[in-house]
């Protein structure tokens, strides 16, 4: 499994739009989750070890994060046909077993992880009330330990939490590290 790093943030960016199928059964859009003071979007998986480091504390800090009108997605875009831990029913019982208070979908075409240019698992892009890139960093200095550093970092909330308090996001920023996405043979 590959290691990958995602680009630096290109601050101003507009966040393209989409309408993706939900783990709860409804297609949410662009629009349907954009926050009051900024929106977090998100490609992720179920079966990435960095994901799975992740959930419990991405989970709180993006409720969190809600409180001060960021609102999150997360979009899975791997071929679940050959990593079937990602299918849309796994995805439906990670979202139950972890209780995501955000939408969870799934891209099925691939379409809007190359729209994003996404790269990664777990890739992040926060924006501001204007869907305008501030943040394509990582998620803190963890890496993909199951036990976490009881101090973390918390890069991606201060860097949401400054989004949601200026507009602005924080000018320095580490690269989040993950699994590269598994695009499809037909879709490559």
């Amino acid at each position: 499994m590959a290691s990958l790093n995602p680009p630096i943030c290109d601050f101003g960016w507009k966040a393209p739009g989409f309408r993706l199928l939900g783990v709860d059964g409804k297609y949410w859009t662009l629009e349907d989750i954009r926050g009051p003071k900024g929106t977090l979007v998100m490609f992720i998986c179920n079966h990435c070890p960095y994901v799975k480091a992740i959930r419990e504390r991405l989970v709180a800090d993006l409720l969190e994060l809600k409180g001060l009108g960021v609102n999150a997605i997360a979009i899975s875009s791997n071929d679940w046909v050959n990593y079937p831990e990602d299918s849309y029913e796994n995805m439906q019982a990670m979202a139950k077993e972890f209780n995501f208070s955000f939408p969870y979908v799934l891209d099925e075409t691939q379409e809007v992880a190359k729209a994003y240019g996404a790269v990664c698992t777990p890739d992040f892009f926060g924006f501001n009330a204007d869907l305008e890139l501030q943040y394509r960093g990582r998620f803190d200095d963890q890496k993909r330990e199951m036990t976490p550093n009881p101090n973390p970092t918390r890069d991606l909330f201060k860097a949401m939490k400054l989004i949601a308090e200026t507009g602005q996001g924080p000018r320095e920023q580490i690269s989040s590290i993950g699994c590269s996405i598994k695009w499809r043979e037909d879709a490559a």
